[in-house]
């Protein structure tokens, strides 16, 4: 369900046919799925009586601090610079807008309970092992959940002058504020809890998922389209240098999906849980399948991956942000697409040989996620580019390799993505976009179900909406 409600509302979102009020309620809700409904799900009862988990970070102001109705505490959005209703909407009682200021109280929910309990965990524990994701680093206050300053942080520093004659992005941003608009700073902090972090209760290992929690997926555009709680109108534009490129934020954001796996995996203590790997790295699909004892309806239901060289039942690493990083490689910086490439391969084969190799090519493979991301965050994603990305994520060089349910889920929202981003950018008009809903629905319909995932259909599914959109030409 997760998946379908998460594709569901990148459908909508990209194409704006929803408002954009009813489009932020259920953003909040998805964007806080993969932790909300996990980590957080984790805490008992005992557990709330707590107001923090540790003493506050200096600097650290609360809620309450932008809470001023001539600040961002107003009951409309009628700002002259910024909507000013941030508040209302970050803590919405009737809608899934308020997730991150419920961060912390949905512990009570049964499904949270019923995890906590196949965990083992006390109240003491459930704030060690989720408060990382579930509230806001230094906060005072636990029950605020995810504050402003989890995502713009620590205001200290920046408080009292940010809204002064004179105030600027750039100011800001040198007194303490977090980066947002740069994508490289906006991806690290949004994978932190939406994909894994390596902060005190922010990693979601293998046995969190086993006890309910849902399975990580991070996609930065997504996030960004679906969580803005700013228009971005003329003024932003020229405060913030101008809009969201779309197609960048995605680029950037599998770069540095595929940098964090990375770094994490290459930790003796994130990699290995006692004597087992530690799953949570792993394609899902490769070991979650039917199991027959007898001959009869015993047939292997694998299918070759050319970028994975392994052998038939070796646990695959979950690669679903390198195929997409390659696919965009291709286009935007074809020099070093067979370099990346070569190391992504190289790195599955090291894991036939031993622990050293792997964080040896895992390093390489690495560094070329680093330059990449370096290299789109300064990319301007034409037009053409963007078409060619998207034949290139549906090419025959790539599309074989969406063997997991995962991987061709992260090339459907691309796809989608990017044709959304083209919109919003002026490329392509709205209405000539939503004509080609009917092939891009046949591509989310072959990911519906992650239990009757099939790559071959799923391949020709996503070819048909390329082909449809490569009439946009």
């Amino acid at each position: 369900m997760q998946n379908i409600i998460r594709t569901l509302l990148q459908r909508l979102a990209v194409l704006r046919v929803i408002p954009r009020p009813v489009l932020l309620s259920c953003a909040l809700c998805l964007a806080m799925a993969s932790a909300a409904l996990g980590a957080s799900a984790l805490f008992g009862p005992a557990s709330l009586k707590a107001e923090a988990a540790s003493a506050p970070l200096p600097g650290h102001n609360g809620v309450a601090s932008c809470a001023g109705s001539t600040c961002h505490g107003r009951s409309v959005a009628d700002g002259a610079v910024v909507r000013q209703d941030e508040l209302l909407r970050w803590q919405e009682e009737s809608s899934p807008t308020g997730a991150h200021s419920r961060a912390w109280r949905v512990v009570q929910e049964p499904r949270g309970q019923a995890i906590l309990r196949r965990l083992g965990l006390d109240g003491a524990g459930a704030q060690r092992e989720c408060a990382g994701c579930h509230a806001s680093p230094g906060a005072a206050r636990l029950a605020d959940g995810v504050d402003c300053e989890a995502c713009h942080g620590a205001a200290g520093g920046w408080l009292a002058t940010h809204y002064t004659v004179g105030a600027s992005h750039r100011r800001n941003v040198t007194q303490g504020m977090t980066d947002l608009v740069n994508p490289q700073v906006k991806a690290q902090v949004c994978l932190d809890c939406h994909f894994s972090g390596d902060a005190k209760g922010q990693f979601i290992a293998h046995r969190i998922m086993a006890a309910g929690h849902p399975r990580i997926s991070f996609e930065l555009d997504l996030f960004t389209t679906l969580q803005a709680h700013h228009d971005e109108d003329a003024d932003y534009v020229q405060r913030k240098s101008g809009k969201t490129n779309a197609m960048r934020m995605w680029a950037v954001g599998q770069a540095e999906a595929v940098k964090r796996s990375l770094e994490l995996f290459s930790q003796p203590t994130r990699a290995v849980d006692g004597i087992f790997p530690e799953f949570t790295f792993y394609d899902c699909h490769s070991c979650h399948r039917r199991i027959y004892d007898g001959e009869a309806g015993a047939s292997v239901t694998a299918v070759p991956n050319p970028g994975r060289p392994l052998d038939l039942g070796t646990p695959p690493y979950n690669d679903e942000n390198m195929i997409m990083l390659l696919a965009a490689a291709k286009v935007v910086a074809p020099d070093t697409a067979a370099t990346f490439d070569a190391r992504a391969k190289a790195f599955h084969r090291a894991m036939l040989a031993g622990r050293p190799e792997t964080v040896a090519a895992a390093q390489s493979l690495r560094q070329s996620a680093d330059a990449l991301s370096s290299r789109f965050a300064g990319a301007s994603f034409s037009r053409e580019q963007t078409f060619a990305i998207m034949d290139s994520i549906a090419s025959d060089a790539i599309g074989e390799r969406f063997t997991d349910y995962e991987g061709a889920v992260q090339s459907v929202m691309a796809v989608d993505t990017l044709l959304g981003g083209m919109v919003n950018q002026g490329m392509v008009s709205a209405s000539a976009a939503s004509g080609l809903r009917i092939q891009i629905n046949q591509a989310y319909a072959a990911v519906r179900d992650p239990n009757g995932f099939q790559p071959i259909a799923f391949r020709r599914a996503l070819g048909g909406a390329v082909r449809s959109i490569r009439s946009l030409r």
